[in-house]
Parts: structure tokens; C-alpha cells; sequence
């Protein structure tokens, strides 16, 4: 069983190793799942998508509204993806409080930050490698079919301002 602790340490040495980079991050992410044994890979992916369906929440979408001056449904989703592979701290503090974002944030380049899809897909693709086969279902609930919490009103910019101030300041000036 892979545990939180090597599942984030899996993320952080990708992260590390790829300078930013979240395509990289994949790359070198998939790299080191293929090092594991196929039910390690299946562990990872349970932590990961765990983590994914925990941040479909409504204020972290306005979060990311305001961080990347706009968010639909699917930027959404690799945005999320991309805070998982920010790393433990930079994900426990935004589900805590997405303002703090704007904190936790190193340098933020708008061309790649934002958007880790292909994270999404490594589990997957290091299992596929690894077996020859799809990787089976997880077994864990699936996500809801609306984010939770209070929705926020994504193109009432005054309401955002309101609702992040950190980020408002230093995303929007």
C-alpha cells in the first residue's frame, strides 16, 4: 500500500525534477510509476483522484477564475490536477483557504501554470505501460455532480474582488 507521505513525495520529486514544468512534471511523474510495482501505480492513482474530487469545490473554482482570468468546466479540471501537483502544502493551504493562493504561489507564468492535464493521465498511462491493459476502476466514489459549497457568481467581478482579495491584488492589477 502506498501511503499519503509517498504519494505526495512522488509529486514533489516530479515537480522538483521538471523546474515548473507541469507537461515535464507528467513525463518524469509517469517515469518514476513505472519504477512501481502495477498495484503501487493503482495506489497512486486513488490518492491522486481522492485529492482531484476533493477540490471540486466552488471556491476554489472562483480561485481559479481569478488566477487564471477565467476558468471553464474542463480548465477547471486540469487546474485542479496541476494543484495536486504543486505539492501537499500549496494543496492542503488552498483547500483551507483558496485566497491564500496567492501566497503560496511562487513565480506564476499564465502560459503553463494552471494546467496540469497530462498529470491527470500518469497513473493511468505508467499502469498501461506497465501491464499492457487499461487500468481498471478504482473503486472509489466518484466525484459529485456539482461542486460543493455556496456557488459563486463567476462573472460578477466585484464579487470576486470581495470574495479573494490576495489574488484580486496580484492577479488582476
Amino acid at each position: 500500500m502506498m501511503d499519503e507521505t509517498e504519494f505526495w513525495e512522488l509529486i514533489d520529486a516530479a515537480r522538483e525534477g521538471a523546474g515548473g514544468d507541469p507537461e515535464e512534471q507528467a513525463d518524469l511523474l509517469v517515469e518514476r510509476l513505472l519504477r512501481l510495482d502495477p498495484e503501487l501505480v493503482l495506489d497512486f492513482a486513488r490518492h491522486f483522484e481522492a485529492r482531484y474530487n476533493r477540490a471540486y469545490r466552488w471556491d476554489l473554482w472562483g480561485a481559479a477564475w481569478v488566477l487564471l482570468d477565467g476558468c471553464s468546466d474542463d480548465a477547471f479540471d486540469f487546474f485542479r490536477c496541476w494543484l495536486i501537483g504543486q505539492g501537499r502544502e500549496v494543496f492542503e493551504g488552498a483547500l483551507h483557504d483558496p485566497d491564500a493562493l496567492a501566497g503560496l504561489l511562487g513565480e506564476f507564468d499564465e502560459e503553463i501554470d494552471g494546467d496540469g492535464e497530462e498529470l491527470g493521465y500518469a497513473a493511468d498511462e505508467a499502469y498501461e505501460q506497465l501491464t499492457g491493459t487499461v487500468a481498471p476502476d478504482l473503486g472509489i466514489a466518484p466525484a459529485p455532480a456539482e461542486p460543493e459549497g455556496t456557488p459563486v457568481d463567476l462573472e460578477n467581478e466585484r464579487a470576486l474582488a470581495q470574495r479573494y482579495p490576495r489574488l484580486w491584488e496580484r492577479f488582476k492589477d
